[in-house]
């Protein structure tokens, strides 16, 4: 069988570059299941929006033997008159792009994604694409990607790669089960690492009875509310407890001299924490959830939830830079869809987490209020095999 061929299209590639991580793995192997894996896949063409200084495409290409494009219709074409690859990477994430009024990065994933579907079109033949981080800063953007799938029957995976990493405790929801409240901790800014958290939420709470329902309405709240909130029992001071339980990196006392802390308990969370965000998000079935940005008080992602009566708590594992490696967790998915042309998980699961958070933004700049978001109807079942990473 001969292998498969695989385009990169990206904003960027640079040392640390999503596209950097995502591509050289399909070129030197990486580690997983405690061996090295080496992909039965070559890239062969590359297309890079931006080059900046420190730019490794052209050393890439030619330590690797393919050819930087300047368009991307070339790069899926390698050349020729018609399509040459079997699956294409979309990789728009970093760069120097404008920001809209929500502090959204504009980056061009949806472009990018169309001028590849004009390729599928015009040649009569589609292949399967992975898009990186979320689909769109736009739903509506987001759903015609969707969309176009559907409509010429091409695999998409898209995401990010907290869904597939290794958690600690190593635990998932069983399949069905009654989830009455969720709740995600999380660092970093928006809208880059907001997205991460949601997502790693919703992969835990679509497994729920009767799967993702889509979502009624949201807000997001900033400042002394959130504590107000949390004091006021707008979302779980025992799930909070829980998930931060989790975290490996409590900051203030335990940098200063080592100390473990309850930083619930303790009265430290609302010394730490600067700016807190809370982003609320209740779906259509009445599950309501949380997720709250924690800047200076942990420098994890970590989860909870009440499920069937039980309190299930995890931290999604992130291993250090360079390595990253829990982006091979994500490449492996990504190799098994081009492997099999299924996408291991719906892309849904991305366009309701790329809904909300835009959702989320808008009540933001918009005062802070309650957003109703009938438009994020998005329906859709959890596979039936667990996808993370494990020990």
């Amino acid at each position: 069988m001969s292998r498969k061929r695989i385009a990169v299209v990206a904003t960027i590639y640079s040392y640390l570059s999503h596209a950097q991580h995502f591509a050289d793995r399909f070129m030197v192997g990486y580690p997983y299941g405690g061996k090295w894996h080496y992909p039965d896949m070559d890239v062969v063409s590359l297309y890079v929006d931006q080059k900046p200084e420190g730019d490794q495409s052209a050393d890439r290409a030619r330590e690797f033997g393919f050819d930087v494009y300047p368009t991307i219709a070339e790069a899926l074409r390698c050349g020729t008159d018609k399509i040459d690859v079997d699956a294409v990477l979309i990789i728009g994430e970093h760069g120097e792009y404008p920001n809209n009024e929500k502090g959204q990065k504009l980056y061009p994933r949806y472009e990018f994604f169309k001028e590849c579907v004009k390729v599928f079109e015009e040649d009569g033949r589609a292949v399967p694409i992975y898009n990186d981080k979320h689909l769109s800063y736009s739903f509506d953007k987001a759903k015609e990607m969707i969309d176009d799938g559907q409509r010429l029957d091409f695999a998409i995976l898209a995401g990010s790669s907290l869904p597939v990493t290794w958690r600690l405790p190593d635990v998932e929801l069983e399949k069905g089960c009654e989830v009455s409240e969720a709740l995600m901790v999380g660092c970093g800014g928006s809208d880059p690492m907001d997205y991460h958290a949601l997502e790693a939420m919703q992969c835990m709470i679509e497994r729920r009875k009767g799967g993702e329902t889509g979502v009624k309405q949201v807000q997001m709240i900033e400042g002394d509310d959130v504590w107000k909130a949390l004091d006021e029992g707008r979302f779980s001071r025992r799930l909070l407890e829980a998930a931060l339980s989790r975290s490996d990196t409590p900051c203030g006392k335990t940098d200063e001299d080592g100390r473990t802390q309850d930083l619930l308990g303790n009265g430290e969370l609302p010394v730490l924490v600067d700016k807190p965000a809370a982003y609320f998000i209740e779906h259509n079935d009445g599950l309501k959830t949380t997720l709250l940005m924690l800047n200076g008080a942990i420098k994890d992602f970590c989860f909870a939830c009440e499920a069937d009566g039980d309190i299930v708590s995890t931290q999604f594992f992130l291993s250090p830079t360079p390595n990253v490696t829990y982006s091979a967790c994500l490449v492996a998915k990504i190799e098994e869809m081009i492997e099999t042309g299924k996408a291991p998980f719906p892309a849904e699961r991305t366009l309701i987490v790329s809904g909300a958070l835009e959702s989320c933004l808008t009540s933001k700049v918009e005062d802070h209020k309650k957003l109703e978001t009938p438009h994020l109807s998005v329906l859709y079942e959890a596979p039936q095999e667990s996808h993370h990473a494990h020990f």
